[in-house]
């Protein structure tokens, strides 16, 4: 212990008998003055002040510059005052308030450094604000635009895992993360009122809808609004379909060609039958993991057969996905229907499918033509009627209507046939976005002079074509089939 400064502050004592005591007491309290509650104007200006304020304080940083400040080390504390510049001696554990950088610094180990660097625990806070003010609603409140949490690392000596662990205290209490915009609620994710975890939205910050809920016993997630993505993508024209990385599965639907209806035959007498109906496209589905599908796939759509003139209708084109050469699905046309002749006039066979479409119906010279098939395959487009027969006797018959497409679905209707007339189109599905299958066309009247009227075409997708009503001159020429279709859905 110094017999003439105190052993801490350095503050000088007062001697036995020593004259002009006021001398080394202001020195002591000018020492004290900087000493206590030390509040410094800046530790990062270099230029020396021109005419500073007594008592002001500075910490001297890297480059000062001016008479005073360049030959002092970095971090001396300099005080101002009667015009002059004296250093400050300083120890550990002084602590300054650094007026332009609002911040506060602790001198350690010859340096200045952040008072929070030197905290090292802090315990019992009942209120902390970061960059904002806490209250008794918000104990803890930071205004900030990001924030990080990281592991203690293994080298640094702790195991590289990081868990927030948040809790509540009972079963019927509220667990939450609260997101908000423009302070409206607009998501909450949590143990909302029970254990199990929860999710719910809003648009307004008042009225919520439940999103996902886990159960805690089994884990089995349920979506009280649906969930899940589906897009179709509908192919009427040969294509490549791009599987989106979205997808867990894609899912097709496939549809034939229709076939064309015959024509019908004619003559002066005897029996003449009207062409056949042609068959209704067929029907394929498939679905498969997107994962395995690679990036493309390869789309073929069937095309509707034509109607015959003087012939037999054309059978309708098949339908094709594939992936890189490997055929993956395929939807076969249906049957041309038959050409009218003297003993019959055959209907157009159904597209091969998992059950078969439905047939094109068959001429008659007895009764009116077959309709087209609807309802062996209820799923699937109709078949086309048989045009009308002309008997022996002469008698004109009527032409067959064309069947219903998605009879037990969303009906297409089939086109009527015609008495003494042409048939009546098949009808596109009503809502082509929920249904596909189209209706068969109508079959075309027999005539007892000249032409025999002519069968109408499917409707799109996949209907027969109608044939061709018996004539005296010429056969009624068949309808077209309607064109195939290929769907390709998406799940995700």
């Amino acid at each position: 212990m110094s017999d003439d400064h105190s052993a801490r502050l350095a503050l000088p004592y007062l001697a036995a008998g020593q004259m002009q005591k006021h001398v080394t007491l202001n020195e002591a309290l000018t020492r004290l003055d900087a000493l206590v509650q030390t509040v410094v104007v800046s530790r990062t200006t270099t230029a020396q002040p021109a005419a500073p304020v007594d008592g002001s304080l500075w910490i001297m940083p890297a480059g000062a510059t001016g008479i005073d400040w360049s030959s002092r080390p970095v971090g001396t504390l300099m005080r101002a005052e009667g015009g002059g510049w004296a250093v400050v001696e300083t120890g550990d554990g002084l602590i300054a308030l650094v007026e332009d950088a609002d911040a506060v610094v602790v001198r350690h180990g010859g340096d200045w450094a952040p008072l929070g660097a030197r905290l090292g625990v802090a315990q019992a806070l009942t209120r902390l604000g970061v960059g904002t003010t806490a209250d008794g609603a918000n104990p803890f409140a930071a205004r900030l635009n990001s924030a990080l949490w990281t592991a203690l690392e293994a080298w640094a000596g702790g195991t590289g895992d990081l868990r927030l662990t948040l809790n509540k205290e009972a079963p019927g209490d509220v667990l939450s993360l609260l997101f908000q915009s423009g302070w409206s609620g607009r998501a909450e994710l949590g143990l909302v009122g029970d254990d199990d975890l929860r999710l719910k939205v809003s648009a307004d910050g008042a009225s919520w809808h439940d999103a996902f809920a886990v159960d805690r016993a089994t884990g089995r997630t349920t979506f009280a609004q649906g969930a899940g993505r589906r897009t179709v993508t509908t192919f009427t024209a040969d294509g490549s379909y791009a599987v989106p990385t979205w997808a867990r599965s894609v899912e097709a639907v496939m549809v034939g060609g229709g076939g064309g209806g015959g024509a019908g035959s004619f003559g002066a007498s005897g029996s003449r039958f009207g062409g056949g109906g042609g068959g209704a496209g067929g029907i394929s589905r498939g679905q498969w993991p997107a994962e395995l599908l690679g990036g493309t796939l390869d789309v073929v759509v069937g095309i509707g057969g034509l109607g015959g003139n003087t012939a037999a209708g054309s059978d309708g084109s098949g339908g094709a996905v594939s992936m890189g050469g490997t055929t993956l699905l395929v939807a076969s046309g249906g049957g041309g229907g038959g050409l009218g002749g003297s003993t019959d006039g055959e209907g157009g066979s159904a597209g091969e499918g998992a059950p078969r479409s439905n047939a094109g119906g068959a001429s008659s010279v007895t009764t009116g033509g077959a309709a087209g098939r609807s309802l062996d395959r209820p799923d699937a487009p109709g078949g086309g009627g048989a045009g009308g027969g002309l008997d022996g006797a002469g008698v004109a018959r009527v032409g067959g209507a064309g069947g219903d497409g998605g009879a037990l679905a969303v009906k297409a209707l089939g086109g009527a046939g015609g008495l003494g007339a042409a048939g009546s189109p098949g009808t596109a599905a009503p809502q082509p976005t929920l249904y596909w299958a189209g209706g068969g066309g109508g079959g075309g009247g027999a005539a007892t002079s000249g032409s025999g009227h002519a069968g109408a075409s499917g409707g799109s997708v996949g209907g027969g074509g109608g044939g061709g009503g018996a004539g005296v001159s010429v056969g009624g020429v068949g309808g077209a089939g309607g064109p195939g279709v290929v769907r390709l859905t998406a799940v995700g």
